[in-house]
């Protein structure tokens, strides 16, 4: 089950690299209407870009950035229920926060309505919740006689 617990893991991964060209691919054109790198202040960032090009181009920026802060967590939960002993459910759990997140990102790169999105994502914490008990209850109650199944 190991290999299984850790699949909606590598996916979020891959994932994630998706947003990033999604991002680049719209990003760098726009940033190059807009005068180009060779205009950027020095040490410029990202955010520097609100209001300088389209904010339906920043929002892939927005959710390649969500992707790299709460997901972090869940990585760490899905290696050490994998480590512990991944049950059907934990596997479950893992897939349904992975497809909600990937469904987040899809939304937050088109479309954007922040009461939706926000939905998106209080859905997905309820899986995140579900996998951060079980790396708890697994490790905490190491003893397989006390963790809950």
């Amino acid at each position: 089950m190991q290999a299984q617990m850790l699949a909606p893991a590598a996916v979020l991964v891959a994932w994630s690299l998706v947003m990033l060209f999604w991002m680049a691919f719209t990003r760098l054109p726009a940033l190059s209407k807009a005068g180009g790198l060779g205009s950027a202040k020095p040490g410029g960032r990202g955010q520097d870009l609100e209001g300088v090009i389209d904010d339906r181009i920043n929002w892939k920026a927005h959710n390649y950035a969500h992707l790299m802060e709460q997901p972090t967590i869940f990585y760490a939960a899905a290696v050490i229920v994998a480590m512990m002993g991944a049950a059907a459910g934990d596997v479950l759990a893992a897939w349904i926060y992975v497809a909600l997140r990937v469904i987040h990102s899809l939304y937050q790169a088109t479309i954007n309505v922040v009461k939706v999105r926000f939905l998106i994502f209080t859905l997905s914490n309820f899986a995140m919740l579900y996998l951060a008990w079980r790396a708890v209850a697994l490790t905490v109650f190491a003893d397989p006689g006390l963790a809950p199944s």
